[in-house]
């Protein structure tokens, strides 16, 4: 039998997400929820982007969401901008006996350590109260640095250092509030952007880097993390906007894991706007951008993860990758036991009824 699932946000992810949860016969699609008020009203397949009438209007009203009782929610809304908001969605559809599989708030894919217990404490008790589940994955934060590198390192006989990387061209991604009010590209050198305040990204590389640690059975010393900026040589636009001369368009940053006195686990991003800027930077392995993972040890690996998509650029590819992790995990959750799952507490993922030609 189906599984009875609501949608929660249509941006960039909810819009691939409604896309899977509609052509997926696992799934029966019971609502979708949007924060936009002309999405009220529209059919989710015609946000879906898909030639396809399923009757199930976008509304805004959460309660009526709740009211169609499903029995799992894909929560796509905006996390990182608005977690005390996002924090107080995922309780109250825990505690109506919803189970939450969210691209957000990312803190949830291993919050222990990351964000105060004051926090996770409502999510542990709403859980409890609904007998529901939540678990939060995705690109990077998710799939790429916790079950890819963990993959790899159950072959080792040690280990040195886990690298996880992305590399990756934004010019075509147009999430104007993302690039440009938490990255802060197109900003002054001067003016540090909400994902620069100190501290930000070891929280929001904590979960993954404290996930980590905790598969590889190892405790951090300490979470550390170190950026670089490169300025735009001349003014140039970009599908999110317009990036001016001086501009930040480049963005390098990496989130350490201490044990032992040195990095044993290190996640690096490498951001471009063009091609051409800091050619002294990580490459990727594909025109656009791909993701790596580095293990130093015995034995060394280095593999290169490159998505590409027949719906999109590369930009569109990766946020298909998080989108597709969570949404083909909606089974094993709704499976597990109350309470904050991750990566370390599922079974292995399958793809449950994705099979071009299969009906299940």
């Amino acid at each position: 039998m189906a599984i009875r699932v609501a949608l929660i946000g249509t941006g960039n992810a909810g819009r691939i997400a409604l896309r899977g949860l509609i052509t997926n016969p696992a799934y029966e699609l019971t609502g979708v929820w949007v924060s936009t008020a002309a999405k009220v009203g529209r059919d989710a397949g015609e946000l879906a982007g898909l030639d396809v009438h399923t009757g199930i209007a976008a509304t805004d009203d959460i309660a009526a969401i709740i009211a169609a009782a499903p029995e799992a929610a894909v929560y796509c809304a905006m996390g990182d901008t608005r977690l005390p908001d996002a924090l107080k969605d995922v309780c109250r559809l825990l505690a109506s006996g919803i189970n939450v599989i969210g691209t957000a708030p990312g803190v949830l894919q291993y919050p222990w350590g990351v964000i105060p217990d004051k926090f996770i404490a409502p999510i542990e008790e709403a859980a409890r109260q609904g007998n529901s589940s939540v678990y939060v994955n995705g690109v990077d934060p998710g799939f790429i640095t916790d079950l890819v590198p963990l993959a790899f390192a159950s072959t080792c006989q040690h280990i040195d250092q886990i690298r996880c990387l992305e590399i990756a061209d934004y010019a075509t991604y147009d999430g104007a509030e993302v690039m440009f009010d938490v990255m802060g590209f197109g900003n002054s050198l001067d003016n540090v952007p909400m994902l620069l305040q100190p501290g930000i990204l070891s929280i929001a590389w904590g979960a993954t880097i404290r996930e980590l640690a905790a598969g590889l059975g190892v405790t951090l010393d300490a979470i550390t993390d170190s950026s670089e900026r490169e300025p735009a040589p001349e003014a140039f636009d970009i599908a999110a906007g317009h990036i001016p001369a001086g501009g930040v368009a480049a963005l390098k940053f990496e989130i350490n894991g201490i044990v032992d006195g040195r990095p044993l686990i290190v996640v690096e991003h490498v951001t471009r706007l063009r091609s051409d800027l800091r050619p002294d930077w990580a490459q990727p392995a594909q025109p656009g951008g791909s993701y790596r993972v580095e293990i130093t040890g015995e034995p060394s690996y280095a593999v290169d993860i490159c998505p590409t998509s027949g719906l999109g650029d590369h930009n569109y590819a990766a946020i298909a990758v998080g989108v597709g992790r969570v949404v083909n995990a909606i089974p094993a959750v709704v499976a597990a036991p109350a309470g904050i799952v991750t990566t370390l507490d599922l079974p292995l993922v399958g793809a449950p009824a994705v099979i071009a030609g299969t009906t299940g």
